[in-house]
């Protein structure tokens, strides 16, 4: 192929194929060295978070009302049962994620209820028979698959509960044989810059797409990203390793800049949600997924795009049908978002969900929770004492200095001195969020407090 072709022909494989090898070494990093707070665990076992976030966790955006659970399955060796306690109505999410990053299935209230039960993840092709005891059957995509969890939690004080949770969230490998331990090596001595493309040839090999996915990576083959057996890589071609590197450079500029592009606009101040940036997942949906048109990226070379960003932004985010994630970093004069100032939010009518929804505030550009007096890092409609108006809306304060006034005070959510970014969580969101009918109002700039310096 001429350089140019093989230029163009990378930068494809690159936006194809980057969220397998983000995914994957994000399996690898969790065996080895942890993933945020959680520490490291092998294969089929979970890993639990001592608690919420708090200014501690040093973990960008890190959720300060809900406690991560974490389990990297290895399917090689047969199913594994899974085991969910009863929550008593309590919110969580178990949200299954293939080697692609696709959302193939989730459990929880919404998906399959609140209650206890035991179900049965089987690796592809699986034909074996079902125990009479398991709730159901979760049919894996890949052979490696992340479970990504979620508790609601309401405070130190809930964490007795919400550890008697961990320990009945169980892991239990019933296959005939050994589950690996690691994934898949690729080959030494492949030079830096094309470490990317062993990767990808590696693990395309050992955890392969869809049907239709694979009759569109078979393009790759002049990049040798199809080859078996001894790395292309290691010895390559001065033509082919120049092409490659400029290709991989030009896929990671073409996701940076998709990435960077601003949701459809709208007044000053305004919030961004993207509740569909999940819906590139179009050929696997399992239990607790959506497979209506309005859930499904009806372009599947389009979706390739959509997944890559989705995998630059936010590992293991839910579908918008799950949760929808809001943030903005102006107010309605569009202003940036600093602790100078002080802000209010009125909500007319509190976000509708059938969950919970939260507001949280992160440092900015860091994204980290920062120490406050008032030890409070997230609001919403579980925080005890919210006073609310006569015609049932909420007017949330933001601000670095507690309010004087009582009501404003219950209300309020202490801000860095510095520039910040609320987050907005809605669990469970309803239909006039996810339609665009229900719109979060823009932070209003309250009148700065005059000291008795400024008096006439």
């Amino acid at each position: 192929m001429e350089p140019d072709a093989i230029t163009a022909l990378a930068a494809e494989a690159y936006v194809y194929g980057s969220p397998l090898v983000r995914q994957l070494s994000a399996v690898r990093a969790c065996l080895q060295e942890g993933c945020g707070a959680l520490a490291p665990s092998p294969f089929n076992d979970f890993a639990h978070a001592d608690g919420p976030a708090t200014p501690g966790t040093h973990v960008p955006f890190a959720p300060a009302d809900l406690v991560d659970a974490l389990a990297q399955l290895d399917l090689s060796g047969g199913p594994v049962r899974l085991h969910v306690p009863d929550t008593a109505g309590a919110y969580y999410v178990l949200q299954f994620v293939d080697a692609w990053g696709n959302a193939f299935a989730y459990l929880g209230p919404r998906a399959t209820g609140s209650g206890e039960g035991d179900w049965l993840v089987v690796p592809p092709g699986w034909s074996g028979t079902v125990p009479d005891v398991v709730s159901g059957v979760i049919d894996a995509p890949t052979s490696v698959v992340s479970v990504v969890g979620r508790l609601a939690c309401d405070g130190p004080e809930d964490m007795p509960r919400v550890r008697a949770l961990q320990q009945e969230l169980t892991l239990t490998h019933l296959g005939d044989r050994a589950h690996r331990t690691g994934l898949p090596a690729t080959e030494s001595g492949v030079p830096g810059e094309l470490r990317f493309f062993e990767e990808l040839r590696v693990w395309m090999a050992d955890f392969p797409p869809a049907a239709a996915d694979r009759a569109y990576q078979d393009r790759f083959q002049p990049l040798g990203l199809l080859e078996e057996g001894i790395s292309p890589y290691v010895s390559a071609g001065p033509s082919l390793a120049r092409g490659l590197g400029r290709g991989l450079a030009l896929g990671r500029l073409r996701v940076e800049e998709a990435a960077r592009r601003p949701v459809a606009g709208g007044p000053p101040g305004s919030w961004q949600t993207v509740p569909h940036l999940r819906d590139y997942n179009l050929d696997h949906l399992g239990v607790g997924t959506l497979g209506s048109p309005e859930w499904r990226i009806p372009d599947r070379e389009a979706s390739y795009l959509v997944r890559a960003v989705a995998a630059r932004r936010g590992r293991w985010l839910p579908h918008g049908y799950e949760a929808v994630y809001a943030h903005t970093s102006r107010d309605s004069r569009g202003h940036s978002l600093t602790g100078a100032h002080r802000y209010v939010l009125r909500l007319a009518q509190p976000p509708p969900v059938r969950a919970f929804w939260s507001l949280t505030v992160y440092d900015s550009p860091g994204g980290h929770l920062i120490v406050n007096a008032a030890d409070r890092y997230a609001i919403g409609d579980r925080t005890p004492g919210l006073v609310y108006g006569a015609d049932g809306s909420l007017t949330l304060h933001l601000s670095a200095e507690r309010p004087e006034a009582p009501e404003a005070a219950a209300n309020w959510l202490p801000v860095p001195a510095g520039a910040f970014l609320p987050l907005m969580r809605l669990h469970l969101p309803g239909q006039p969020v996810l339609d665009g009918t229900y719109v979060l109002p823009p932070f209003a700039r309250a009148p700065d407090r005059r000291t008795s310096a400024d008096a006439p």
